[in-house]
Formats: C-alpha cells, structure tokens, sequence
C-alpha cells in the first residue's frame, strides 16, 4: 500500500481506557451499538477512553466482506476513520440494500459487488472504487480477522475492555451502564 493509501485507525478519544467494539457493518446489533458511540464518548470523556472500531466479517452476512472492504477503503481516503464511520452510518441506515433476505434471498441475490459498492458511493458521497480496488488494502482486511479470531471473537457485536471480552455487554445496554463499566460515572 502505497505510503499516501494508507487505513486511517478507526480509533475515537484518547484516554487510558480502551474500548474495542467488534462489529459486522449489516448486522442491526451493530448498527444499533453503532449509534451509541458519540453519546459513550461525551458521556464517558474522551480523555478517559479510547474507542476502537474492528470490524467483524460475518459470513452469513452476504456482502460482509466487500462493505467491510469498502469501511477500510474509505479509511484510506482524506478524511480517514470520519469517511469510514459515514460508510458504517449510511450502511446501517439503508441495511436491507446491503443483506439478503433471511441471509439466502432477495433482490440482492442479483447484486453484484461493483454494485455494492456503487450503492455505498452513492449514500456517502465518498468514491471507493479506486481505493477498494488497492490490492495492498488486504492487509488491512486480514489483520480485523485475525485480531478478532486471536481474541476469541465469533459474533458481532462483541466488546473488550482493556483487552478482556465483556460477555456481559450488549447493543441494547443503555448508554449510561457502558459508561459505568468503562470509567463508573459520567462526567
């Protein structure tokens, strides 16, 4: 990958605690914990907390693999981690487009991934093709799946705190109990 195309870390805040979200850009747990992160990050302080990304390939979410590579392509475009989280908001947003019926049917079923892809570019204003089609971007890919996989990470949405997977955190906590785990108040 060239020293200009180069993945943009999907990190937010920059405080000693480290909160990894695993997530699978179509699955409605992750859009749903997706939606959460700008409330964690004023409620618990950004300079409490770091908020890292890592992104969940799922194969039974069809077009996993090219909207995840589509996520770490826009990374590498100016705008950084800002134009890869508007691919994961605007994907999360519209996800039926991006997914088959009960992961097996649909209209999708006739997608192809140039289409994806241009579907993407077009909610997000971003162009991805150029980037998506870098051959070195698989470094990027491969690295979010053998982290999740060295972590014993299978499902998304999936969270570590300082590295230890909390089994007990889920999409549909409440903001406030994130915090309270992460820093035990809000500011």
């Amino acid at each position: 990958m060239s020293a200009t195309r180069r993945p943009d870390p999907l990190d937010w805040g920059h405080g000693p605690r480290v909160f990894e979200a695993f997530l699978e850009p179509t699955c409605p747990f992750s859009v749903r914990a997706l939606g959460k992160f700008d409330a964690l990050l004023d409620q618990a302080g950004a300079d409490r907390i770091t908020l890292r990304i890592r992104l969940q390939s799922q194969p039974w979410h069809m077009f996993s693999g090219v909207v995840v590579r589509c996520v770490l392509a826009a990374s590498t475009l100016q705008e950084g981690k800002e134009a890869a989280k508007r691919v994961l908001v605007e994907v999360g947003k519209r996800r039926e487009e991006f997914e088959f019926e009960k992961h097996c049917r649909g209209p999708n079923m006739k997608a192809t991934p140039n289409q994806i892809i241009a579907r993407i570019e077009g909610y997000t204003g971003l162009s991805l093709a150029e980037a998506f089609a870098d051959p070195d971007l698989q470094a990027a890919v491969k690295w979010h799946a053998r982290y999740a996989r060295q972590n014993g990470i299978h499902v998304s949405p999936t969270f570590m705190i300082d590295g230890i997977v909390q089994a007990d955190m889920g999409s549909g906590d409440p903001v406030e109990s994130w915090v309270e785990k992460l820093v035990g108040t809000a500011r």
